[in-house]
């Protein structure tokens, strides 16, 4: 416990950098989904193979060897370079892998999504004139998210624990802190343990409630 509070700052700025992990790879994995879904249930053949073979890839992949795909191979080898800071760079390379990964996963979500939405709503939206990417902005797009609110908390749950491989790229969120501490304050392992992970509870347990409150809100009446 003494470690816990001596580090106290140390530990806030980790578990800060765990927040923004999960904020910006929440939004890019967002948008990246909402695009690859769409395009699974796009008209033109070479965009549904294109999203399935993505799809499939992404999720049959370790997360740690994507993460190091960004790190070493987009960033070390081809030398991509975000910010002229090294730790911000490696930020934005974790965020990357991080969103690739999750979008993978948003994208099933939403095509179960759109899936529960009638037929018979996009042929009347075709009827009055309404192409493929207005019927999909315009109606089942926005009653598919309604419909996997809970998923998406799910997989934004997973997303902020799954921010602890961040680490491969060299970013310092709450995990490699809890390495550190342990390595410093042998003595006090469990607290230190316990310390972490009642951090983590109190991250993800507010967006399960949150996420839950919006599905029961949200739901779609059939």
């Amino acid at each position: 416990m003494e470690a816990l509070l001596f580090e106290r700052d140390t530990i806030l700025a980790a578990f800060w950098m765990t927040v923004r992990l999960t904020a910006v790879s929440a939004l890019g994995s967002l948008v990246l989904g909402t695009l690859l879904a769409a395009m699974r249930v796009a008209p033109l053949t070479t965009l549904r193979g294109a999203a399935n073979v993505y799809v499939t890839v992404a999720r049959n992949t370790p997360l740690t060897l994507v993460l190091l795909f960004t790190g070493l191979g987009i960033g070390a080898n081809l030398g991509l370079t975000l910010s002229d800071d090294l730790a911000t760079n490696n930020f934005w390379l974790a965020c990357i892998g991080l969103t690739a990964y999750t979008a993978a996963f948003v994208c099933e979500a939403l095509r179960s999504g759109l899936n529960t939405v009638p037929v018979g709503q996009a042929e009347a939206a075709r009827s009055l004139g309404l192409g493929f990417v207005k019927t999909l902005a315009l109606i089942t797009l926005p009653q598919a998210f309604r419909a996997v609110v809970a998923p998406l908390g799910s997989i934004m749950i997973a997303l902020t624990k799954n921010t602890t491989i961040a680490l491969v790229v060299g970013v310092s969120e709450a995990s490699v802190r809890m390495r550190e501490m342990i390595e410093t304050y042998g003595d006090q392992v469990i607290e230190i343990f316990l310390g972490f992970a009642a951090g983590f509870v109190l991250l993800c347990l507010p967006m399960g409630l949150l996420f839950g409150w919006l599905s029961r809100r949200m739901a779609v009446s059939r």
